[in-house]
């Protein structure tokens, strides 16, 4: 039997895909894994029992990543299962960049009780006069699950688009339309757009790159969407560069106080993922990643240690081992049961930054003296009898 806890409402259309041997509990004291959206966890006592989070979104930013990985605690998101309800709210934030739609609904609302708005319409319309996306440049920072999305669909409308991703996956690179034009400089995409969009993840790398030294590049009147993470933007220099006319519209789904409110500025109240769809892809994926691990201890989108992938186990046990991934490990491992007469029959072994994970199949039932043996050695932080 594993014990879960949900630390924010989830889906119960993901909760339905675990079987009989799963068992909720209403803590963290005794779980074997957790689900979470939003709730902050980096003060929360994680506990021993613990084995996996899975964060039923994108980003991790409330997940203590690195105290996790030193208790051997491997953390879960779900890329791309939401990725379709936050394109289709790029295609709208595109649309109010460009038309102003929001100008002309707060016209209509203020004089619904105008007897003739009917009249009046035709001479006020003009005053929320936009453009047309049709052959206007798109650039797409960031191809991943979404960035893909937006680059296809803004093909779909009409728009020259160009693609800025240095690190873009092989799966990315199928999924994406062969009409984006792949940027190999991010500066190009400054240079040449009309409009950006940026999906990227926030890194100490990315963490306000839509700056002042950015907007010296782009050209004046470009439109801004950030649907990624806030931080990407330097909202001091966003200010003033929409203060100047050198941006004319900024969408964000990341309101502030600092930024809600100013002029040409639309800020959504965060909505990109919230979808009944989008929740329910985010909270299936996160299960399946759950059961895959405590069941078989294959890794599938990890965000702090590495994809790693053993089938199901055939042999008598299975044991995994989250450990440091220093030299000599896999020597000592096999030698632990060697040392006990136990024959290993399969090994997998990954890597991901200072941390690795290995997968022993072995053909002698294990117990807990091998646990205690491998536990032992100096790098290990976690080891777990699968099977």
């Amino acid at each position: 039997m594993y014990n879960y806890t949900c630390l924010n409402p989830i889906s119960q259309v993901g909760l339905n895909e675990f079987g009989d041997q799963y068992k909720v509990v209403e803590d963290l004291d005794g779980a074997d894994a957790v689900l979470v959206r939003s709730t902050a966890m980096h003060d929360l006592d994680l506990g021993d029992t613990l084995k996996a989070i899975a964060r039923a979104g994108a980003g991790v930013n409330n997940i203590p990543l690195e105290k996790c990985a030193e208790a051997g605690i491997v953390v879960f998101n779900t890329p791309g299962a939401n990725a379709n309800g936050v394109k289709e709210l790029v295609v709208a934030g595109l649309l109010l960049a460009s038309r102003d739609l929001m100008g002309g609904y707060n016209w209509v609302k203020e004089n619904a009780s105008d007897e003739n708005i009917g009249k009046a319409v035709e001479k006020q319309k003009s005053k929320y006069a936009g453009n047309e996306v049709m052959g206007k440049k798109l650039g797409v920072i960031g191809l991943g699950a979404i960035g893909a999305k937006v680059a296809n669909i803004g093909f779909r409308l009409g728009m020259e688009v160009y693609g800025y991703d240095p690190y873009v996956s092989v799966d990315a690179a199928w999924r994406l339309s062969s009409h984006v034009k792949h940027i190999t400089n991010v500066e190009d995409i400054y240079k040449e757009c009309d409009y950006i969009t940026v999906h990227v993840p926030a890194l100490d790398s990315t963490k306000g790159m839509i700056n002042k030294d950015a907007f010296a590049l782009m050209k004046d009147g470009v439109k801004i969407l950030n649907f990624a993470r806030d931080i990407l933007v330097n909202d001091d220099d966003m200010i003033e560069a929409l203060a100047s006319g050198k941006v004319s519209k900024y969408v964000t789904d990341f309101p502030n106080a600092k930024i809600a409110g100013v002029d040409n500025v639309i800020t959504l109240p965060h909505l990109g993922a919230s979808t009944a769809e989008s929740e329910d892809n985010c909270a299936v994926m996160a299960v399946q990643e759950i059961m895959e691990f405590v069941e078989n201890g294959n890794i599938k989108n990890s965000v702090n240690y590495p994809a790693i992938d053993a089938g199901v186990c055939s042999s008598a046990s299975r044991i995994t081992v989250c450990h440091k991934n220093i030299p000599n490990m896999l020597t000592q491992f096999t030698g632990a049961f060697s040392s006990k007469g136990i024959n290993v029959t399969d090994m997998v072994s990954k890597s991901r930054g200072d941390w690795a994970y290995t997968i022993l199949d072995v053909a002698d039932k294990a117990d807990d003296s091998i646990v205690s043996t491998i536990s032992a050695i100096d790098g290990v932080v976690k080891v777990r009898i699968v099977k």
